[in-house]
């Protein structure tokens, strides 16, 4: 074993020679400037030359070997000690009977001295008594590497900076900023920015000049403080410094100014660093992919990540965390799902961000079945959500229809600590129990709503509306239609949605009720409604209101809205009402693409509709193929209806299944197609023989 012998330059005085003169060499003796020494704690002795004469080294004994710790540059704040002076060493044979003797005097053991130091300075009083008991035993000479090291190994920045006030008390260093830098290391450390701000004062009051160093470690520590706005700051002051950023200062300040909002700034950086080939870390990274994710640029996320694995940088939690984020929201669960198998391929273990990620992820995306997994292993590894987790998977299963896992959600979010029901709780549950028609477990939950103390909200209103309709119990409507009032709540676009859905369901007798309603607080919608109806003493254009309606309204229930309407012409046998809905739902654009046509195959597409607004749709296009076989004009070889195949959550019916009897009833040639399922085809031959033998086809009620 290799043992360093290392003495301070501070100590070549006249026992130097004779040190050296006592070693007995083979060879020239070695430059005694290249030796320093090192060590000058009271509790240690210099060895004497009559000890060391005892010690005899051949050179076949001798050699160099690499730098200790203390050989390391010392302004590097990072490095865990340095040295200001160039050291040799010398390899003593761990044979030698003097070896155990020689290892105690080495600088490896001063060096562990100097860090016991600095534990016992992390943890005295934060005085400096406290701090002078510690230091007295470094005796009246000080060495100004021994203080750097003693301060580069420390933790605590309150006794870090008595420690340095000592130093300086005591001591004439060569280059003062050095020590300043590694105390703002500490500060760094123990995340204190304010103190290694006023650190920075203090430097300035005493003409000690910042570099590199000094900007870097204020830069790192202000982000480590989650405080952007301070090391954009910081970096700016740089060049009224003379100080000239370097790539690993540049590099953090890609984090930075992403942190602190400032996206060009980042995004130019980066691709600076591109192209000069920066060494980036995985935090620069993260907030690459956040800065991403808040302009919805969701591709620009998978960018970043695919580069760091060109880069050969190792994502970390956060990257992985905030990739998921990014695929949620940009509603990619299967995007997530690949990430998250990486994320478990390279050994980490999911924490409660990451299964909040993926819950979002996978409940807005309606993914039922995972969704459920990662919230039953949640649940198994203790993790507590909270309340808008519990809402995003109750909202997904009300629109899956999930009643059964939606209670039993529920129940156990009841008797978390942490998260109770609020408004928004209460209305997936409301909605799951409207939609199946359960209108006394709608209202018990209001009860207990109610009871514990939540205000019904628009939302649960809404629903409640939808649960009575359901049930046909118009005068119980009416009645939660005027709770609106009560409670000064403005109803909103979609709580009308909901009404005209009700009206579709209702007895044509009882219609005038809900018109009446309408009529109270949405001018406009009963105007429509009342031409519909075609109510006495009521002027005006249909279709010209109907297009004012639509253009007042917003973009994500004009077709909620179209299709209602639709479905409520339908009910009361108003083909030409519903024929004028529809052309003005295709020239506003609510409805998109509904007819296409090919050489091989025209096609009906009614997948988005209501059943109303589908039978229309199909009425129109039976006509058109009927003018087109009039005209002459030449069919192709097949003709299709695409429904879809899907039931709707809360029922046994879709839109297939209608169509199948309604096609029937038609006496039409459309078979359900047997590799493609949701479409009903036909052959040029027998819709041209059908179509010239057909009536005028008539809708039914829906």
């Amino acid at each position: 074993m290799a043992y360093n012998l290392c003495y301070s330059t501070s100590f070549l005085f006249h026992d130097h020679q004779s040190l050296f003169d006592s070693l007995v060499f083979t060879t020239p003796k070695p430059n005694t400037r290249a030796l320093s020494l090192s060590f000058k704690l009271s509790s240690l002795s210099f060895p004497s030359k009559t000890t060391l004469q005892r010690c005899s080294v051949s050179v076949q004994e001798t050699q160099s070997t690499a730098p200790t710790k203390d050989s390391r540059n010392l302004q590097d704040p990072d490095a865990e000690t340095g040295s200001s002076s160039k050291k040799s060493y010398i390899w003593v044979n761990p044979k030698s009977p003097r070896a155990s003797q020689l290892k105690k005097k080495s600088y490896d053991s001063r060096y562990k001295s100097l860090v016991k130091i600095a534990e016992a300075l992390n943890l005295c009083s934060e005085t400096e008594e406290g701090v002078s008991s510690v230091l007295s035993g470094l005796g009246d000479r000080l060495i100004e590497q021994d203080c750097v090291v003693i301060l580069n190994n420390m933790s605590n920045p309150e006794t870090a900076l008595l420690a340095l006030k000592y130093f300086l008390q005591r001591l004439k260093p060569s280059r003062e900023v050095i020590l300043y830098n590694v105390t703002m290391k500490v500060c760094r450390k123990g995340r204190n920015l304010d103190r290694a701000e006023k650190l920075f004062d203090e430097m300035l009051e005493r003409g000690v000049k910042p570099d590199n160093i000094t900007f870097s470690t204020l830069i790192s520590c202000a982000r480590m403080c989650s405080a952007p706005g301070k090391a954009v700051e910081w970096f700016e002051k740089m060049p009224g410094f003379g100080c000239d950023p370097d790539e690993v200062t540049y590099s953090s300040m890609i984090d930075s100014y992403g942190r602190y909002g400032n996206v060009d700034l980042a995004l130019s950086l980066y691709d600076r660093a591109r192209t000069e080939k920066w060494n980036l870390d995985s935090m620069t990274f993260s907030t690459l992919i956040k800065m991403y994710t808040a302009n919805a640029n969701y591709d620009g996320c998978l960018n970043v990540y695919e580069e760091m694995k060109i880069l050969g940088v190792k994502p970390n939690m956060f990257v992985y965390n905030n990739l998921l984020d990014a695929m949620g929201r940009a509603k990619r669960p299967w995007q997530a799902k690949t990430i998250y198998k990486e994320m478990i391929d390279s050994g980490f273990t999911p924490n409660w961000s990451t299964y909040a990620s993926l819950l979002r992820a996978f409940g807005r995306a309606r993914y039922g079945e995972d969704a459920l997994s990662i919230y039953r292993e949640m649940k198994e590894k203790g993790m507590e959500l909270n309340v808008n987790l519990y809402n995003t998977i109750l909202s997904m299963c009300a629109d899956l229809g999930l009643t059964d896992e939606a209670v039993e959600i529920f129940e156990y979010m009841k008797s978390s600590e942490t998260s109770k029901p609020d408004s928004y709780t209460f209305s997936s549950l409301i909605t799951i129990y409207s939609c199946s028609g359960k209108v006394s477990e709608a209202e018990a939950l209001l009860s207990e709503m109610l009871e514990a103390g939540v205000e019904p909200s628009i939302f649960v209103l809404t629903s409640l509306i939808q649960c009575y309709g359901k049930a046909q119990r118009t005068d119980d409507v009416v009645r939660i239609f005027n709770r609106l009032t009560e409670l000064g709540i403005t109803p909103d676009d979609r709580f009308w949605g909901c009404l005209l859905n009700v009206m579709t369901q209702t007895p044509k007798e009882e219609i005038g009720k809900l018109t009446e309603c309408i009529k109270k607080s949405n001018p406009k919608l009963g105007t429509v409604v009342g031409l519909l109806l075609e109510e006495q003493g009521l002027e005006g254009d249909f279709k010209e209101e109907a297009s004012e309606l639509f253009n007042s309204i917003s973009i994500d229930v004009k077709k909620a809205y179209c299709n209602c309407l639709i479905d409520l012409c339908v009910n009361l046998n108003l083909l030409e009402k519903a024929c004028e809905l529809l052309d003005l739902g295709l020239s506003l654009e609510i409805y998109r693409d509904m007819q296409s046509r090919s050489p091989t195959q025209w096609s009906l597409h009614l997948k988005s509709l209501s059943l109303g607004a589908a039978l229309t749709a199909l009425h129109v296009w039976i006509n058109d193929l009927a003018k087109a076989l009039e005209s002459g004009e030449e069919f192709p070889p097949l003709l299709g209806i695409n429904t879809g195949h899907g039931k709707h959550k809360y029922s046994d019916k879709g839109l297939a299944g209608v169509f199948e009897s309604h096609l029937k009833e038609l006496n039409a040639p459309f078979h359900e197609g047997p590799d493609q399922v949701g479409w009903f085809l036909t052959t040029d031959a027998a819709a041209k023989s059908w179509l010239s033998s057909r009536s005028s086809p008539e809708l039914v009620a829906v």
